[in-house]
């Protein structure tokens, strides 16, 4: 079983594909040219099991989407998998060459399964969502300056935000229109907004964030959020139980949804209360109750049953 792992870089150093079973070599077994990384035809010729290729903030999505529909295995790792799978070893030092051999012994070690990648639409649901988070941080940013400044300065930090808000409109006018465009994000979209508290910005960030919220269980769509409780226990003690990773944007706007239904949604405002009666701290009861919302919403779309309206009980 054959392994390989890419190489992208930005810089005009040649990108290289290694196999794990090289991993004595100084460097990459083979090298191509930066704008000949998607030649098809040169991966076909190596008999690869899988095509590892690390995260780069987007430069490997041409690959990837080449190999892809070429038919090629090609999986996308996470860089903080390549890290420690690095320190694990012992490595510190940094270059392409030791960072090329950290991702095949991290592909040898892990042996990621391949996904198939989303479709068009989806990428593009996707691309109107990233553009329009960091132009809302822009707008909030803009908005928390504005308090205390003088007038001179207020009019310069006002000018932007005109244009901000109407690309921000725009964009969600575009992404309306695509998922009404859509029967089956249509559907989904349906069946999480008939929770209160999921808006209509609230329900896409979740299934686009999360394409598996649904068919997976409850722990594994927890940990991805990063809502899970994460054992500390060592031996006979019994740490606490922290919070960690998952995916950082969903849980921001899943987040402000669920203080929403802490307040609309009876369910989730009794359960709230009862944390808070209890001595819970805040941020505590509301991790809690996205924990909670979140579990109702997988169990909503695995079995496809809409969201039926109950009063709360303690």
């Amino acid at each position: 079983m054959t392994c390989h792992v890419l190489w992208v870089s930005m810089w005009p150093k040649p990108s290289g594909i290694l196999p794990c079973a090289l991993l004595g070599n100084a460097g990459p077994s083979r090298t191509m040219p930066a704008g000949l990384a998607t030649r098809v035809d040169r991966v076909q010729a190596l008999p690869p099991t899988r095509m590892v290729l690390e995260a780069t903030g987007g430069l490997e999505r041409a690959v990837t989407s080449a190999w892809a529909t070429a038919g090629l295995p090609v999986v996308v790792v996470h860089p903080r998998q390549v890290r420690d799978c690095a320190r694990a070893t012992g490595q510190r030092a940094t270059t392409d060459a030791l960072e090329a051999r950290a991702l095949a012994h991290c592909a040898d070690g892990i042996r990621p399964t391949p996904r198939p990648l989303p479709d068009a639409q989806t990428q593009a649901l996707r691309a109107l969502l990233g553009r329009r988070q960091p132009l809302l941080g822009m707008r909030t940013a803009a908005q928390n300056r504005l308090t205390g400044t003088k007038a001179r300065l207020a009019k310069d930090i006002e000018a932007p935000m005109t244009w901000r808000n109407a690309d921000i409109a725009t964009l969600d006018d575009d992404l309306e229109t695509m998922l009404r465009a859509s029967p089956r994000w249509r559907a989904n979209d349906d069946v999480l907004q008939r929770a209160k508290g999921i808006g209509p910005v609230c329900a896409p960030t979740l299934r686009l964030a999360l394409p598996a919220l649904g068919p997976r269980t409850r722990q594994q769509i927890a940990a991805w959020v990063g809502v899970a409780p994460l054992n500390g226990d060592r031996g006979t003690m019994r740490g606490r139980r922290t919070m960690w990773g998952g995916r950082a944007h969903g849980r921001t706007v899943f987040s402000m949804g669920t203080l929403v239904a802490t307040r609309s949604n009876p369910q989730i405002k009794v359960f709230s209360e009862r944390l808070l009666a209890a001595g819970k701290g805040k941020k505590v009861a509301l991790t809690a109750c996205m924990h909670t919302l979140l579990t109702m919403l997988n169990a909503l779309l695995k079995h496809r049953t809409p969201w039926q309206p109950q009063e709360g009980q303690n």
